[in-house]
């Protein structure tokens, strides 16, 4: 199967538009190597793109989005202006209770965790990074990383274990008939 081209190479507007793409869909840092691969890029292009991105978002009063370069890494992030937005809707969001999503999402780390995130992605069908951030910061699931990279494996806390009552996850109900059902999804996908 040949590489499909995401984006047409002599249209800069189109590549600046599929970085931010990425970058949007992705939520957190990476690695411009990796942008690049992804993109199809060569890297010094990437990094061009990387500067017209956050030069764009920085002059445009009409973004709440600014661009975060550390080292070799990049990521979106609100425009310090904005951040009383985030502090208000973080703590509305405290005040209630687990929406569906959260409770989707918990149940996926719980059952099947640790799992990386573009696998719970892949299992719900949509971008989780808000909804385990969420869950991060009430203290019911905790990230730790994988490898090299920016690849995180998401499992339950202590809280959560605390919180429901339990002394380990394995007492959660029917956790060995999920977890076979992991094992059958694992062995025909690596099959």
């Amino acid at each position: 199967m040949t590489k499909k081209k995401i984006m047409d190479k002599n249209n800069s507007s189109k590549k600046i538009a599929g970085l931010e793409t990425l970058l949007f869909y992705y939520g957190e840092s990476l690695k411009i190597k990796k942008i690049a691969e992804i993109l199809d890029l060569k890297e010094n292009e990437c990094n061009e793109l990387v500067s017209q991105l956050a030069e764009d978002l920085k002059n445009d009063d009409k973004r709440g989005l600014l661009l975060i370069k550390n080292d070799d890494k990049v990521q979106l992030a609100t425009k310090p202006e904005f951040q009383e937005i985030n502090q208000r809707f973080v703590k509305e969001e405290f005040k209630e209770q687990l929406t569906p999503t959260a409770l989707e999402t918990l149940s996926i780390v719980a059952y099947l965790g640790p799992i990386p995130r573009m696998t719970i992605d892949f299992i719900r069908g949509v971008n989780s990074s808000f909804t385990l951030r969420n869950l991060m910061m009430r203290g019911l699931i905790e990230r730790n990383p994988l490898g090299k990279g920016n690849i995180y494996h998401y499992q339950i806390s202590f809280d959560f274990l605390k919180h429901i009552g339990l002394d380990n996850r394995e007492k959660l109900p029917d956790f060995e008939k999920y977890k076979n059902i992991l094992k059958q999804y694992e062995i025909q996908t690596n099959n």
